[in-house]
């Protein structure tokens, strides 16, 4: 007998060319387990047909249910609103384009039975990515990990196992400002790695772009750490008492050498880097002040706009 039920979380946002191979994919494994499970599907606001293909599959298939949110919100809260939604004693979150083998979904229910309520799967390599992509993962984990006072494992994505009491955990985290991975780490609780080779996109577009995960970094490095306003500070006190210096000096020389030619192309170079520092330190303060204003409005997180499958939790 099935004794315990694992619940898949993906988030869809115009996968309609990805969805017969992820479910072709999927079921392979899941059919095969010793498990039951529920396969829960969030349309992030599609423009394509992906909730009308989710919805072919979910009326032949009572595991899979749906959930249909009113726009796009981003694959943060569309991944919320799948956890909040799982019913199962465990939660594995999984992309839709496969990249993330779902082959690995035994492994970690295996680590998951012996005892650890979080199974992290971490990418041995990155090969399948670009020189530049690469670079900037390494540099990204490297500034985040040196800033914030939580450790953030790097090439480790959403692809993890959560027990039961890590969603509960999780779900009491209200935050607007979603940094997934951060709040992941950020619960704690024991953990264990399985390691694994991420694979190219099978079909379909990626949805990032550098812009878009320019922002997120941003978004992470912000909510999870104050060192760079910090940071700032000390570097408004070495400024100042560096121009304390500078102005002495000019102070001294005057009484000594009596008054010298202006030099205008100095002023002007001064005036220009301290106009520098002080728009990027209000630049820094802003992206603060911004989502203390997001968070002081409570908006909800995500709007549903329909559920399919969900009749016996409800």
């Amino acid at each position: 007998m099935k004794n315990f039920k694992i619940s898949i979380v993906t988030p869809f946002y115009n996968e309609a060319d990805s969805i017969n191979l992820f479910f072709e994919s999927i079921w392979n494994i899941l059919n095969n387990s010793n498990f039951s499970y529920e396969i829960i599907c969030i349309d992030d606001g599609s423009s394509d047909n992906t909730l009308e293909i989710l919805k072919k599959f979910a009326h032949n298939n009572p595991d899979i249910k749906i959930i249909s949110l009113s726009r796009n919100f981003g694959k943060e809260y569309a991944l919320t609103a799948g956890i909040d939604a799982a019913q199962g004693d465990a939660v594995i979150p999984i992309d839709a384009d496969l990249q993330d083998p779902p082959e690995l979904i035994p492994s970690m229910v295996e680590e998951w039975i012996k005892g650890f309520p979080i199974v992290l799967a971490k990418r041995a390599s990155r090969t399948t990515d670009t020189t530049f992509k690469r670079g900037t993962a390494h540099f990204f984990y490297k500034v985040i990990n040196i800033l914030s006072d939580v450790s953030i494992p790097e090439n480790t994505g959403d692809f993890r196992l959560l027990d039961r009491s890590v969603v509960e955990a999780l779900k009491t985290l209200p935050e607007r400002t979603r940094f997934m991975k951060g709040l992941f780490a950020w619960i704690g609780f024991d953990h264990t790695t399985v390691y694994y080779d991420r694979q190219n996109r099978r079909e379909g577009k990626t949805k990032w772009n550098v812009w878009k995960l320019w922002n997120f970094a941003l978004d992470g490095i912000f909510s999870f750490s104050t060192t760079p306003i910090r940071i700032w500070t000390y570097l408004g006190l070495t400024i100042a008492l560096a121009s304390s210096l500078y102005g002495l000096s000019i102070i001294i020389k005057t009484l000594v050498y009596g008054i010298s030619s202006p030099g205008y192309a100095s002023l002007a170079c001064l005036i220009l880097f301290f106009s520098g520092i002080n728009l990027v330190g209000i630049g820094l303060l802003g992206e603060y002040i911004g989502r203390i204003f997001i968070e002081t409005k409570c908006r909800p997180l995500y709007i549903i706009k329909e559920k399919i499958g969900f009749q016996e939790e409800t």
